[in-house]
């Protein structure tokens, strides 16, 4: 867990009242574009779920096992920092409610505010920018088409209120509101 840690680099300073933000979205739809443009106006830590993988996992496999157990440390993860005060943006897939509902019960018995924001870009927008990412291997993602196709298929939509956003337009919107709640 330390290692985990220290690979989040400077964390921003603690606050009484944390965020906790979870971005939800397919492959390749924009969720860490969208964390990084949060982060530079909101002081959090972005949890990357591709980056944070391959630190406990350098050669993944993508195993249900190896996927339990990014869980569980993200998981520990999380309810750590915003112990601290440390406000922070989740940047995983998280596609199933049964997986949201782990981030909702934390959220929950910390007493934080969870804002939700799902990601989405039309499919033809996002093949074209997996084939790209996958050419110029400037992602902490493997997925390519496929897995956004695979998982596409049993993507569930969010039960409790949430901000959506389109990356294939202007982010800033949606941006500007979550800072605004963020900053409530």
């Amino acid at each position: 867990m330390q290692r985990l840690t220290e690979s989040l680099g400077e964390l921003p300073q603690p606050v009484a009242e944390p965020n906790f933000i979870a971005v939800s979205g397919l492959p390749g739809t924009g969720k860490s574009y969208f964390c990084h443009r949060l982060a530079q106006l909101l002081p959090l830590v972005i949890l990357e779920s591709d980056a944070l993988r391959k630190e406990l996992f350098p050669q993944p496999s993508y195993s249900p096992q190896e996927s339990a157990r990014l869980s569980r440390a993200l998981h520990f993860l999380i309810e750590r920092l915003l112990k601290k005060g440390i406000s922070l943006v989740l940047d995983a897939t998280n596609l199933s409610e049964r997986f949201r509902e782990q981030l909702y019960n934390i959220a929950d018995r910390l007493e934080v505010r969870l804002i939700l924001v799902r990601v989405e870009a039309p499919s033809q927008v996002v093949y074209e920018r997996l084939k790209v990412r996958q050419q110029e291997a400037q992602s902490n993602s493997d997925a390519g088409w496929a897995v956004y196709q695979k998982m596409k298929a049993t993507a569930e939509k969010m039960r409790r209120n949430h901000y959506a956003v389109d990356t294939s337009r202007d982010i800033t919107p949606v941006v500007d509101k979550v800072v605004r709640e963020a900053r409530r």
